[in-house]
């Protein structure tokens, strides 16, 4: 087994100077190249429906797509400063729950809360961005690798409804907002494992369940909170195709991963907890504080301490946890994504619902297709 230094670098998963010293060394690169070790994969058994769940899959997302150019009320007046002081005001203040005695922010006044709630929001879309160009780009991957006709039927889908989350999360970014950030580091470094991966099931792995998993607990959690109108539904429209996107990963990897040996499970739980650790890293949001003018070995000891901001992290995994044991991935090799997991402090969504089952539940109903072309 892999020690966490192979894995993940460092030897402690909170080690936060080791956090810290990965950084975007090109953010100022427009192009971004990334070698893709996979061989396109042909089928000429065109049998459509021999995987019930993936066509049903397939069928629902033919009759789900949507105009983020005109179903999307663009119009909307969007007052940033507004929308910080309502985020703030639904957490309890950005500095709930943390001592700033002695720390950068003890002498902040209203004016630096309020830009850094501003930032969060410039942020928080820029990743949600990038990571949507990143599964466009792997979902592209999985049409070209994975052998199974119905299978590249739906990923062919999710390539369209990746584009068309690119494409709102940037005019929403350039319209709406005040600023770009370019892509963190730790998501940029897990993108580039999942694409240079010569396993098709390793797109799956790390972009269907792991990415695709945070980002509709991330969504959902966003969706909840905001009071501006447009991003609302943005995130509505957002989150109804990409809860399809995680249960096609699932329905996809339960039924490879029943045939795979305890030793190729066990490359497949390293990958997650991987991923789950790069994925978590990235929530240091260190190009925040950076912007702010602020060292983050300063602040973030005093964020990690924080009982709001660590019970959000934890909720990021709500999709992630019993998505991986829908796998049979928890349990393998005598428990060990369960105990990286435990380490985590995300175990406790073990049972939740896993997406294949719920993700019905995020359809977008025929009201809100007919919504704005009505």
């Amino acid at each position: 087994m892999s020690t966490n230094e192979e894995l993940i670098g460092r030897d402690e998963i909170n080690d936060l100077e080791a956090i810290l010293s990965i950084v975007n060394t090109d953010a100022d690169a427009a192009i971004r190249t990334v070698a893709d070790n996979a061989e396109a994969i042909f089928t000429w058994d065109y049998e459509k429906g021999k995987r019930p769940a993936l066509n049903k899959l397939y069928e629902k997302a033919k009759g789900a797509m949507w105009n983020g150019e005109t179903d999307l009320p663009w119009d909307t007046v969007v007052d940033q400063e507004q929308v910080a002081l309502a985020n703030a005001a639904a957490q309890g203040g950005i500095e709930q729950g943390m001592d700033l005695t002695g720390s950068p922010l003890a002498k902040w006044g209203d004016k630096e809360w309020l830009q850094l709630g501003i930032e969060f929001q410039n942020w928080s879309l820029s990743q949600f961005m990038h990571g949507e160009q990143g599964a466009l780009i792997c979902t592209a991957k999985i049409v070209e690798t994975v052998p199974w006709i119905d299978a590249k039927y739906y990923a062919s889908t999710q390539v369209m409804d990746e584009a068309r989350h690119v494409e709102v999360f940037a005019k929403y970014l350039d319209t709406k907002l005040s600023g770009h950030y370019p892509i963190n580091a730790h998501l940029g470094l897990l993108l580039d494992d999942i694409v240079e991966d010569s396993r098709w099931d390793m797109t799956y792995l790390g972009m269907q369940i792991m990415v695709e998993g945070l980002a509709l607990a991330a969504f959902g959690f966003m969706h909840q909170m905001t009071t501006e109108p447009l991003l609302k539904q943005l995130l509505r429209y957002v989150m109804s195709d990409e809860a399809r996107h995680v249960a096609f990963g699932v329905l996809s990897l339960k039924e490879y991963y029943a045939e795979l040996s305890d030793a190729e499970l066990l490359v497949r739980q390293e990958f997650a907890f991987e991923a789950a650790v790069r994925m978590r890293d990235r929530f240091m949001q260190q190009e925040i504080w950076e912007r702010m003018g602020v060292a983050p070995k300063d602040v973030l000891p005093l964020l990690l301490e924080n009982p709001n901001r660590l019970l959000f992290q934890q909720m990021l995994f709500t999709k992630i946890v019993p998505n991986c044991k829908k796998l049979g991935l928890l349990d393998a090799n005598d428990g060990w994504l369960r105990h990286r997991f435990e380490e985590l402090g995300v175990i406790q969504f073990e049972n939740l619902t896993d997406t294949s089952d719920e993700y019905q539940a995020f359809a977008l109903g025929e009201a809100e297709l007919n919504s704005q072309s009505a």
